[in-house]
């Protein structure tokens, strides 16, 4: 299949209609999941997404190892590659390998500069990044000021910036307090939580959709077995 028709038919095309356009360059989205829901496969696929598209990607993990997040993309884009009969399957990983960078801290010593500084080195080297995920913030600890930091790098680069957030729960009832204390600069809050009774799936629920107050039904999910995103 090719990449063009693959990337028009992806269930992310779907997730940016329900989200009146997606998370837009020069924002920061927030992803709320209690553990094992599957916060990085999700952020893994809008980071293939983006490189199918031509994109470049640094994935910044604060909870992870390299290797272990390197797994969750080939895991993620084997699947993809097998279930759409993609063209040039292994042509297309390396391509993408190459503009696709991964990071580890340990949280207690990530701060924005530390990113700022991740991304010079990138732009330094060619690869600019057009999109940026930034996996296992505690936003309890962080302070305003470098949240604005962040919102003001993605703006800069006029690249769009996903935070994870971890919840107690698996199933959010609402805006987390640690996340609610920055909302006014966050574009979109998503919650990836336990489908219906019966219903093997994990899905997608909007919690801010920028300045709209009519929050759609997503119709997104992610499938726990593929570990791929699905329309629901």
């Amino acid at each position: 299949m090719y990449r063009k028709f693959l990337n028009a038919r992806s269930p992310l095309r779907l997730l940016e209609k329900g989200l009146h356009g997606g998370l837009g360059i020069g924002n920061v989205g927030v992803l709320v999941a209690g553990h094992g829901m599957g916060k990085t496969s999700f952020l893994v696929g809008v980071a293939l997404d983006e490189l199918l598209r031509g994109g470049t990607v640094l994935h910044v993990a604060l909870d992870q190892t390299v290797s272990h997040v390197r797994e969750y993309y080939d895991t993620v884009y084997e699947d993809l590659a097998a279930s759409t009969h993609l063209d040039d399957a292994a042509v297309t990983h390396t391509e993408i390998d190459r503009r696709r960078s991964i990071r580890a801290y340990p949280p207690a010593s990530f701060s924005p500069s530390k990113l700022r500084e991740a991304v010079k080195v990138e732009a330094e080297m060619g690869a600019k990044p057009s999109l940026i995920v930034l996996e296992g913030i505690d936003l309890e600890r962080v302070e305003r000021e470098e949240l604005q930091d962040l919102h003001a790098l993605a703006e800069e680069l006029a690249a769009e910036l996903w935070l994870s957030v971890a919840s107690r729960e698996e199933r959010v009832a609402g805006v987390p307090d640690s996340v609610a204390q920055f909302e006014d600069l966050l574009g979109v809050i998503l919650a990836l939580e336990p489908g219906p009774d019966g219903d093997d799936t994990v899905v997608l629920r909007a919690l801010k959709d920028h300045d709209n107050p009519d929050l759609s039904d997503l119709h997104v999910a992610l499938d726990p077995k593929t570990l791929l995103l699905v329309r629901h």
